[in-house]
């Protein structure tokens, strides 16, 4: 269904969202698969899980720098396409491939030729920063792809092809399924062979995605003369951007964080349990994420159709859904805390200690509802000052200083667990609210001008 603003709002919404679901939980194989093979490594799997966990905030910033073009230009080609503008729509699809690719190549050579660096900062010891090595080395040969597989599949769903979005996701991921134990265990190149078998995937991935839009019978293609840098069109789609940009690039800036002040006050051992949460935690928030995305197309699309009634059917469906999918989630945690730490580790001590840390750090997991839904209409409808703002409060203002100031406090590595979910109640009710009545109390009836 090409056309958004017909027919039943959340149909709409969840044949957008569900593919990207299945996508998303596919792509998560990439890594979490990684983790799994790699926490059950005879002798080292606990350090070589640590290790893992120190590349995290590299690739998030190869993330953060995805969203950057991706989510900013996601929904001003979405609108064009609401408004008929055919032409503007592709040039915005030829600028951010252009950008993606461009970033990619700067991201690539700063981070190998600083990796060692980087890794210290971030929290390894002289144990751990071996296998950090070993996986970042070979993964950051991927980056240009990683950046254009998930870059441009917000373009394909934004299209209006969910399902051509989610095999994008899809072969890359069986074939990282297939080639993590070959080359983990049949030619014994442990974390390397894991790092190998992403790049190789990410590869197959990318060249679907562009694919798509070099074929002759795609809606829109890119086209070369649009991918040249252009003032005119990067001013509005990186500050649309810069919110997506500063929640992945403020997890950056958490995971660094998070992994100084375990090392300071648990040492190795909870470096590689929080390694364990982050894979849990991704795994948890994708359905909530997945319906906010899915519902982003659909809502930046109606905006301009100036069909301004769905919007808010819209905004209404998402957020209940997520509401009631996250009390779901953090119900389950409460109750399997440990079979969910078995899946990543058979360390009886990183279990034993995994299992307290995680029902704490996922106490609020409900209230990420209330921040995903309300990020996600302030990007879908170009609220760029409120969407950076939002993205800010939760991460820099709330918990990054939390995660240094608890544990000071006497609550030690407890602290740094405690920090996520205290932020999730604080910024999540803060977000949603400010949207609340800056945004859906203001659209106006269908076919007037929204001032928001």
């Amino acid at each position: 269904m090409n056309d958004f603003s017909k027919g039943s709002v959340w149909k709409i919404i969840m044949i957008q969202s569900v593919p990207l679901m299945l996508a998303q939980l596919v792509h998560l194989l990439y890594n979490v698969v990684d983790r799994i093979y790699i926490g059950h490594l005879p002798g080292i799997g606990s350090i070589a899980l640590t290790g893992i966990g120190l590349c995290f905030p590299l690739t998030t910033l190869t993330a953060a720098f995805t969203n950057l073009f991706a989510t900013g230009g996601a929904p001003l080609f979405a609108i064009a396409r609401g408004a008929g503008d055919e032409k503007r729509a592709e040039k915005i699809l030829g600028q951010v491939t252009g950008m993606l690719m461009i970033t990619a190549v700067i991201l690539f050579c700063f981070s190998w030729i600083y990796r060692k660096g980087i890794l210290y900062l971030f929290g390894a010891s002289d144990v751990s920063y071996v296998y950090a090595d070993q996986y970042l080395k070979i993964y950051l040969l991927g980056t240009v792809f990683s950046m254009l597989s998930v870059g441009l599949n917000g373009f394909i769903n934004a299209s209006g092809y969910p399902k051509a979005g989610m095999m994008t996701i899809v072969i890359g991921a069986f074939l990282n399924l297939i080639l993590d134990p070959v080359f983990i265990y049949v030619f014994k190149m442990g974390v390397a062979g894991a790092a190998a078998a992403t790049v190789l995937s990410q590869m197959v991935s990318a060249f679907w995605a562009v694919s798509f839009f070099l074929r002759a019978d795609s809606p829109y293609h890119i086209r070369k003369e649009w991918m040249v840098p252009q003032f005119a069109v990067l001013k509005e789609i990186i500050p649309l951007g810069f919110a997506g940009f500063i929640m992945q690039g403020t997890n950056t800036l958490v995971n660094v964080v998070c992994n100084v002040m375990l090392r300071q006050y648990g040492g190795d051992l909870y470096v590689g349990i929080m390694t364990v949460l982050n894979s849990i935690r991704e795994i948890l928030s994708l359905p909530a994420q997945s319906i906010s995305q899915g519902a982003q197309p659909v809502l930046s699309y109606n905006f301009g159709a100036k069909k301004y009634s769905r919007i808010k059917s819209g905004i209404r469906f998402s957020t209940w859904s997520m509401i009631v999918y996250t009390l779901a989630a953090w119900l389950a945690v409460f109750i399997f805390p440990q079979a969910m730490m078995s899946i990543f580790t058979n360390d009886a001590e990183m279990i034993r200690a995994g299992t307290e840390s995680l029902r704490l750090y996922f106490f609020g997991f409900a209230f990420m509802a209330f921040q995903s839904g309300g990020q996600s209409v302030f990007t879908a409808l170009r609220c760029t000052k409120r969407a950076i703002f939002f993205s800010l409060l939760r991460k820099v203002v709330i918990v990054a200083p939390l995660t240094v100031l608890l544990p000071a406090m006497g609550f030690g590595v407890k602290g740094v667990f405690l920090a996520e979910p205290v932020s999730n109640v604080l910024g999540g009710l803060a977000c949603f609210i400010a949207m609340y009545f800056t945004v859906y109390r203001k659209l106006p009836a269908d076919d007037m001008e929204a001032v928001i």
